[in-house]
């Protein structure tokens, strides 16, 4: 079997940087480019609501902060855009680099899938395997189409779905004491 001249590139950081500022997401995973276009409008929303309230709890308890779709250079074949994260001050200081790109996983990283099979397979399967592999303590993904929020938690050194939320379930963590959201917040 021969392999085709698009089987053997593997793209790194330093290719992302001569891709142009065109408003569409260039990420790599394990040296395979993914590229996406601006997301859906209620994928957005769904962003906003759930990082407001990370936001209003971060506020009240000052222990991190929130940032909307940042770039995580975790080494020069994983560079991933994800939707929202929260990462605690201490942590922050030591993943921020002077570029202003965080080099080492948050705490907790939400994703909100798109529709199509290719993005959600890179979500559920790809991202997750990879986010697992550097440490995030907590994963979120939010299914605008069924309205679920499915939680992964460190166990064990892997993270694992420990609970599927419905609109009707409260969004709690042990990683983020004292928050509470109603699911049903994230999908109105």
């Amino acid at each position: 079997m021969t392999s085709t001249a698009s089987e053997q590139i593997r793209w790194t950081t330093a290719d992302l940087e001569l891709f142009p500022d065109d408003g569409k997401r260039y990420e790599i995973i394990d040296g395979e480019l993914f590229v996406t276009r601006a997301p859906h409008w209620k994928h957005q929303t769904a962003c906003v609501k759930v990082g407001t309230q990370l936001e209003i709890w971060s506020n009240e308890t000052g222990l991190g902060q929130v940032a909307f779709a940042p770039g995580i250079i975790f080494n020069d074949t994983d560079n991933v855009i994800p939707d929202v994260v929260w990462v605690s001050n201490q942590r922050l200081s030591e993943i921020l680099d002077e570029a202003g790109h965080l080099i080492g996983a948050p705490e907790l990283v939400i994703e909100v899938l798109s529709p199509g099979e290719v993005q959600k397979k890179r979500d559920k399967q790809l991202k997750l395997k990879l986010y697992s592999v550097q440490g995030v303590q907590e994963y979120w993904i939010f299914d605008r189409e069924k309205e679920t929020v499915g939680i992964y938690r460190r166990e064990n050194g892997v993270l694992k779905l420990a609970a599927t939320l419905y609109k009707e379930d409260n969004l709690t963590s042990s990683l983020l004491p004292g928050f509470s959201c109603a699911v049903k917040v994230c999908f109105s």
